[in-house]
């Protein structure tokens, strides 16, 4: 059966979601959980692709969607920015082929982006995509977005406020976090005793308070999944992958990394954005800036690069619905089109067809 696609022009926007390029939404919505969906209504089904940077989840998406006629929702927060492109491996538009994909270049380097702001977004665009009577998949590496999603997580609608994170911040650094941790104590003893020391969580914890005047222990939770979903992860022995990203990272510098990040800086983007942060920019501004060579920045850039992959595999193990597939392995993108073809079918039968290619 022929799917009602929408080919997107230009950089991929969330689909029907008002003010694409500026996702922030009243305050007051923030505020207020979305509307819970009806638990006696049979869940849409929905493909995951998550698994660390470099084992190839992109190639993998727009392979597999082809075949099901899928359109790819966007898991990975440094795809967001517009402008950051190089260094994140952010897929051409060539690479995702005739497949239309979501929330990809959709903010700003200097914007914010809260994890309730993506569940939101993430939503709206499968929801879309399952309106249009095609398959979802969403699809990246930062598994805080992924797990809001699938396990429909409560979160607090209280958007970021920078003036009163940074008044915060600066009293944990004149007189210490233990201040801060023990005003959160005295409102939400929950959340205290989970952040410990952690600053971060502290002031979120505090800043949620202040907005509602209620814990934000009260607040979270996880809801009935909103999907009925396939979560594949993808895997390769840690030697292997760590080799793998090493080459990327050679090769992105010849791409022209660097003088992208050139660019955006020459474009006014501050070294302290929110989207410098991002691995393979903020290891080139000291040698920008003349305090490091090149190959001490992309020495850098390796080693963060192996750190986070170690940090998206712990996060991963922690997730038991994850069915993880070898992509050294002969066969497995084959694999994994017959698990989506059960999931969808609820045949419960292994497929005997063999995969055409191997990504």
């Amino acid at each position: 059966m022929e799917r009602d696609r929408q080919q997107e022009k230009g950089a991929a926007n969330p689909t029907h979601h008002p003010d694409t390029r500026d996702p922030i939404l009243p305050a007051q919505s923030f505020v207020n959980q979305p509307e819970p969906r009806n638990p006696h209504r049979a869940s849409p089904p929905l493909v995951v692709i998550a698994g660390p940077t470099g084992t190839g989840k992109s190639a993998a998406a727009v392979a597999l969607a082809s075949q099901f006629g899928g359109e790819v929702v966007n898991a990975d927060s440094r795809y967001l920015y517009r402008g950051f492109d190089i260094g994140v491996a952010k897929p051409t538009h060539a690479e995702r082929g005739n497949i239309p994909h979501h929330l990809i270049d959709i903010i700003g380097p200097t914007e914010l982006m809260s994890l309730a702001i993506y569940q939101d977004l993430a939503m709206a665009a499968l929801d879309a995509v399952l309106q249009r009577n095609g398959l979802p998949f969403l699809v990246g590496g930062t598994p805080l977005y992924v797990n809001a999603v699938v396990e429909g997580w409560h979160i607090p609608r209280v958007p970021p406020n920078p003036k009163f994170r940074a008044a915060l911040e600066a009293e944990a650094a004149r007189d210490g976090v233990d201040i801060l941790a023990q005003r959160l104590a005295a409102v939400d003893p929950i959340t205290a005793a989970r952040s410990g020391s952690n600053a971060r969580r502290i002031i979120r914890a505090l800043e949620v308070f202040a907005v509602t005047g209620q814990p934000l222990s009260s607040l979270e939770g996880k809801g009935p999944p909103p999907y009925r979903a396939l979560e594949i992860g993808l895997t390769m022995p840690r030697d292997q992958l760590h080799a793998r990203v090493d080459v990327r990272v050679d090769h992105l510098i010849a791409r022209g990394l660097v003088e992208e990040v050139k660019e955006l800086l020459a474009a006014g983007v501050s070294p302290n954005a929110p989207a410098m942060a991002s691995i393979g920019y903020r290891q080139l501004l000291p040698y920008l800036s003349g305090a490091s060579s090149l190959d001490e920045a992309i020495e850098r850039i390796k080693i963060d690069t192996h750190r986070y992959i170690r940090h998206q595999e712990t996060w991963f193990r922690k997730n038991p619905r994850l069915i993880n597939l070898d992509v050294t392995r002969a066969g497995w993108l084959g694999e994994a089109a017959d698990l989506i073809e059960r999931h969808l079918t609820k045949r419960g039968l292994v497929s005997t067809k063999e995969p055409t290619d191997d990504i």
